[in-house]
């Protein structure tokens, strides 16, 4: 990432090939619900120059809610009528949960979706934060607002292969822990996949 462009690593990795992931990928033996409906959603993967290198804006849920209380998850939600698709989702979907104007995010490019094992598929939108601006978490939504390294997370040898009983069987998922925060599920697979791309 020398030179004029800290982000022209990631620019170049955007241009690669690249696959959709899914959380069956470390679970080849899921047995897929029959007529399943995948509903579209959309996540943004904030990255901000800063100092010390690149940082990932990332959120910690909040433990009130009904569905993935206290995890790490990337700002975003589900495409709702009046998006312009998964790019105006996961602007619109940021400025509600932790304040970034959408103004102020130069969209890069997009990931191949995700399909989650809750029924969703998620259009990761990766995109430069040009300005500095004071998080505002959604009340009730997030707890906290934080970041990690790019650099840590665009790391492989980072990345682990966990284990969980979930509904009865045994499902394998990536985990890419940062201090206290245990980032792992979607949001790792989603990194990990573009971690990949730029390490090729």
């Amino acid at each position: 990432m020398a030179g004029n462009d800290p982000l022209g690593a990631l620019r170049a990795a955007l241009a690669r090939p690249g696959g959709e992931t899914s959380d069956h990928d470390l679970n080849p033996d899921f047995v897929m619900p029959e007529g399943r409906v995948l509903r579209a959603a959309a996540v943004l993967v904030p990255i901000r120059p800063a100092p010390s290198g690149l940082r990932v804006i990332l959120t910690k849920r909040s433990s009130r809610l009904r569905h993935h209380p206290g995890q790490i998850a990337f700002p975003g939600g589900k495409l709702d009528e009046g998006d312009d698709g998964p790019v105006g989702a996961a602007l619109r979907e940021s400025h509600e949960e932790i304040g970034l104007p959408p103004g102020l995010v130069e969209v890069l490019g997009t990931l191949p979706p995700h399909e989650t094992v809750t029924g969703f598929t998620v259009t990761p939108v990766l995109g430069h934060v040009r300005d500095a601006f004071d998080p505002v978490p959604e009340a009730g939504e997030v707890d906290e607002v934080f970041e990690v390294p790019f650099d840590h997370v665009m790391d492989p040898a980072r990345f682990a292969v966990q284990s969980r009983i979930w509904r009865g069987q045994r499902r394998h998922y990536y985990t890419v822990p940062y201090g206290p925060y245990y980032i792992w599920g979607a949001t790792a697979r989603i990194l990990r996949a573009l971690a990949d791309r730029v390490a090729r």
